[in-house]
């Protein structure tokens, strides 16, 4: 008889990470800060445990963002005023999925355990719906071929479903006071 494991309950809906995942340089990858945040530790405390353990984070683990990209990410987040920094005195670093797997490696604490798996499964998750959204489109277009022109007004229906999705909904803009 096999021995179940008991498997703790995320601490925070996999929707919050997948809202901190983003594409840049072809690949996702999440922000020091977004990390730190979801760690519940100092931006600052986790780039130095990075840098304490560099070799463990080659350029495709682990990169800074460079001015251009900078600029590009406090757009997409809607900065209103760009005389502000944001809080940011150099370039923020981004971690890719395996850097993000890395980071277990170097936070030693069961909160840094428990957030990288619920990272990890964010991360797996999106992988499968955009495996299944291209065999999806595949298998429509092979049907368009297939099938004459009797059908095109739902091809043309399909089409419209499977593009591109609509922007993610944006976080409210303001103070908000955390609650202890």
């Amino acid at each position: 008889m096999k021995k179940q494991t008991k498997t703790k309950p995320e601490i925070f809906p996999i929707e919050i990470v997948e809202r901190k995942i983003y594409v840049i340089r072809d690949q996702k990858v999440m922000l020091d800060r977004d990390l730190a945040e979801l760690y519940q530790v100092p931006t600052k405390a986790l780039n130095q445990a990075v840098q304490r353990n560099r070799e463990r984070f080659p350029m495709d683990f682990m990169f800074p963002l460079d001015k251009k990209e900078t600029e590009n990410w406090k757009s997409q987040i809607v900065t209103s005023n760009s005389g502000i920094k944001m809080g940011l005195r150099k370039n923020p670093y981004v971690f890719t999925e395996q850097g993000i797997a890395m980071l277990s490696s170097v936070l030693k604490s069961e909160r840094a355990v428990t957030v990288n798996i619920a990272i990890m499964r964010t991360f797996v998750r999106l992988r499968e719906i955009l495996g299944t959204h291209k065999e999806l489109a595949e298998k429509i277009m092979n049907m368009e071929k297939k099938y004459d022109k009797k059908f095109r007004i739902i091809f043309e229906v399909l089409d419209e479903l499977l593009g591109p999705p609509p922007e993610p909904p944006k976080e409210p803009m303001g103070f908000r006071l955390e609650k202890k």
